[in-house]
């Protein structure tokens, strides 16, 4: 059997994350998770995700931040962005990510997104 692929979600939001958590875990995806940018850097480097979900607005490094630095560690491993505001979508920053999904509690998009970019692996 393939071991299964591992996502990093990395967002402020308790909520968010018990609900990405138990949507993806169904899809048959490992799930990790960080309440901080800083946090999720740190993971990110010792756990070798296959993907990250990553919110931009969070006290601290915002999401922007740690996506150039992500990049700049590992490039292939691909970044959606999830946010709740659609206006960062036309931020030539957030332009460095495989994927912006804007936050809904339908999760059609971000599942596709995740499938998408993970075969491509």
């Amino acid at each position: 059997m393939d071991e299964k692929k591992k996502i990093l979600v990395i967002d402020d939001e308790d909520s968010i994350h018990l609900l990405y958590k138990e949507e993806l875990e169904e899809e048959g995806y490992q799930v990790v998770s960080a309440m901080t940018g800083e946090e999720g850097l740190k993971i990110f480097q010792e756990d070798q995700p296959d993907l990250v979900i990553l919110d931009i607005n969070m006290p601290g490094m915002d999401g922007i931040e740690v996506l150039r630095q992500m990049k700049q560690l590992k490039p292939d491993v691909p970044v959606i962005l999830s946010s709740a505001y659609p206006e960062y979508k036309q931020d030539l920053a957030s332009w460095a990510s495989d994927d912006y999904i804007v936050k809904s509690f339908n999760l059609d998009e971000l599942k596709n997104s995740v499938k998408r970019h993970l075969e491509k692996r």
